[in-house]
């Protein structure tokens, strides 16, 4: 640490670290040497624990001659991989860790890993070993002689390949890809790859508009840029993974194309509104079906009592699974969420009837008044839930 003395006579501070000059007194330079992180690699990772050491390991060996650090982003995995990372980090400097607290995601760490760094390129590649870190420096070097934005690792290119996949998740992939080129009217033979180097000024264009949504960085940096980016793409081999279970769901199928639905359609509509409002659509079909058959041994009114609840419960876990993943209420905050959603609706509910009834009375068509009360139910749950359960 320099003295308050030092630093006050600091002329000039280069951001780049290439120099630190003083004012007056002695050339103090050799000792103010630093050494520069040209490169950091953002690892997102989520159980984990067996594959950082061993991703480590393999980046010593695949970028030397390179100043680089690692951040592995973690999202408060319960098999420990944020100690296992901060442990390894106490002896080596390169190694970075960010632990996030109920918050799940990969597009979100990545952004975030990103953001934690302060080097010009940013490499980004799963903690599963699935990527080729030996490609790297390569990317590295191409992004800087070619002055490019980005430098993508596809395993579609002649010389790439996906391993040991199965039939059905190679015509998932295939047909993601399709989807995405179309959305991104670019010649990308890989657009839904998570294995990328990118300059930092080329994510700053693209970064205040990005979704965050799911798992497919790249197509939201492509999608979000406002300027088309400068891009290559280099041919590798997607790896099996030996540890460690893959993440690959039906939730992340359905994130996706939740991306690609936010990004054509702009900021017109929210998309959790539009979710919000789909899984509204079901619970109106849940309510019918229940309605119905509790008349079998009810009374309407309690047949009624009956299904409201049971449509405010299929609503309340739609929203929590899917609308507000993110934000997913588990243990006894999920019966605090469930409870004050009941609240919510029951509110949303009395102002439905009101909104119906006063455009009702206003000679207005029995549908359109329904319709308007619904309306304002809707987006009334919506906001409301928004700020008090998931908050």
């Amino acid at each position: 640490m320099l003295s308050s003395t030092l630093q006050g006579r600091f002329k000039t501070d280069d951001i780049n670290g290439k120099r630190l000059g003083l004012e007056t007194g002695p050339d103090l330079s050799p000792l103010l040497k630093l050494d520069v992180i040209e490169l950091t690699v953002v690892a997102p990772c989520f159980n984990e624990k067996d594959n950082i050491p061993r991703l480590v390991e393999k980046l010593e060996l695949a970028l030397r001659g390179i100043e680089w650090e690692v951040l592995f982003v973690d999202d408060d995995s319960p098999d420990g991989s944020a100690d296992v990372a901060r442990a390894i980090s106490r002896s080596n400097p390169r190694v970075r860790c960010l632990q996030r607290l109920r918050r799940r995601g990969l597009s979100t760490a990545v952004i975030e890993g990103i953001l934690a760094s302060s080097a010009p390129y940013i490499a980004v590649i799963d903690a599963d070993l699935q990527h080729d870190e030996n490609l790297l420096s390569a990317m590295l070097e191409k992004i800087k002689s070619e002055d490019l934005d980005i430098v993508i690792g596809s395993r579609y290119l002649a010389e790439g390949g996906v391993a040991d996949w199965d039939t059905r998740r190679v015509a998932i992939s295939n047909l993601a890809c399709r989807v995405a080129q179309r959305l991104i009217r670019t010649q990308l033979t890989d657009p839904m790859s998570g294995f990328f180097v990118v300059t930092r000024s080329a994510f700053e264009v693209a970064m205040r508009d990005l979704s965050g949504r799911g798992f497919k960085i790249l197509l939201d940096i492509m999608l979000s840029a406002s300027r088309p980016l400068r891009y290559l793409e280099l041919p590798y081999q997607f790896k099996s993974r030996s540890f460690g279970e893959s993440k690959l769901d039906s939730n992340a199928v359905i994130q996706y194309f939740l991306l690609l639905a936010e990004k054509s359609m702009g900021k017109l509509i929210p998309i959790e509104f539009l979710i919000f409002a789909c899984i509204g659509v079901t619970g109106v079909a849940v309510h019918l079906g229940i309605l119905k058959l509790s008349m079998l041994f009810l009374s309407f009114t309690g047949s009624q009592v009956l299904a409201t609840l049971v449509a405010m419960t299929s609503n309340f876990f739609g929203n929590n699974y899917l609308t507000y993943r993110d934000k997913r209420l588990k243990g006894i905050r999920l019966l605090y969420g469930l409870l004050s959603f009941y609240a919510i609706c029951g509110f949303g509910a009395i102002a439905n009837v009101g909104v119906a009834s006063i455009a009702f009375t206003q000679h207005y068509s029995w549908w359109l008044s329904a319709l308007a009360g619904i309306s304002i139910s809707v987006v009334w749950n919506y906001a409301v839930s928004s700020a008090l359960t998931w908050k």
